[in-house]
């Protein structure tokens, strides 16, 4: 094993940075600055530390700046999906925080409110090393952390749905796809479930949110006619169970879902901007 503080941090980093930016390719990106400033620093007395609050700093810039670019954003706006396998630990905890509409309740968060509950509530860091990295004082910092656990409860995405009703749901919409039976979906859908579909204006995809079980199974009747054909591959996305759809050996679509604590379905998202799917093709 290494003894070199970047290697060991590394994941770590990653990890927090895809949360932050909800962009694997961002991440990486905020991670290789990261390294980049470490190669020319010297006697840091904690690396861990060090690397922690650079890595951090540098996505709070990273994400002011995207926040611009996605006012402008065509359609709805979804987090590129993430293979976790290889790369995220199984703890239950993590892979809650890695959930696509966990992500989402994120999006609604000030930069600094978004990082210091990451940091806090997620990799454990204490309220005093959290608020040497946003550069404020603990007080401020454990404001920011009580606001952001507030919106993050209230929303409800951070429980864990069993793995066999993910299965059974994926089963189910594989059915609704490749058949057009539609009455197993629906007995797995909550009354008020939500679909979103991000095409980034580079593919057809609707621009707008459904609402409600009648108009989501409306469309998935659309899309068994647009799908059937496609190859279908259960994978794990996203800290989840999840599909990517492929044709001509091209991954086109990817699909995740969120839960309620019943285990009901009360949001689909489907991602098919091919910017956010190149990482899952390899």
């Amino acid at each position: 094993m290494t003894d070199d503080p970047f290697t060991q941090a590394r994941p770590m980093l990653l990890g927090l940075a895809y949360r932050i930016l909800g962009s694997r390719a961002d991440a990486e990106d905020a991670v290789q600055d990261t390294y980049v400033k470490w190669l020319g620093a010297h006697d840091v007395e904690s690396p861990a530390a060090w690397l922690t609050a650079t890595c951090t700093r540098r996505c709070i810039d990273m994400l002011r700046s995207a926040h611009r670019s996605r006012v402008d954003y065509v359609g709805p706006w979804l987090p590129e999906p993430l293979h976790t396998p290889a790369d995220e630990p199984t703890d239950a905890s993590l892979a809650s925080s890695l959930g696509t509409a966990f992500l989402l309740v994120l999006e609604r968060l000030t930069p600094k409110e978004r990082a210091a509950y990451l940091l806090h509530e997620v990799f454990d860091v204490s309220y005093a090393e959290t608020a040497r990295t946003l550069e404020i004082n603990e007080t401020a910092c454990r404001k920011l952390v009580s606001r952001a656990r507030t919106h993050v409860e209230q929303a409800k995405v951070r429980h864990v749905t069993p793995r066999e009703r993910q299965d059974e749901l994926l089963a189910a919409f594989e059915v609704a796809i490749t058949s057009g039976e539609l009455d197993r979906l629906s007995a797995l859908l909550a009354d008020d479930v939500e679909l979103r579909a991000d095409g980034g204006g580079k593919v057809s995809a609707i621009r707008e949110p459904l609402h409600g079980k009648q108009d989501v199974l409306a469309f998935v009747r659309q899309l068994a006619a647009w799908w059937r054909d496609y190859e279908w591959i259960a994978t794990e996305l996203n800290g989840g169970r999840g599909v990517v759809l492929r044709a001509n050996g091209t991954i086109t679509t990817s699909l995740t879902f969120a839960y309620d604590e019943a285990g009901a379905v009360t949001q689909v998202f489907i991602v098919r901007n091919p910017d956010k799917l190149a990482a899952l093709v390899s």
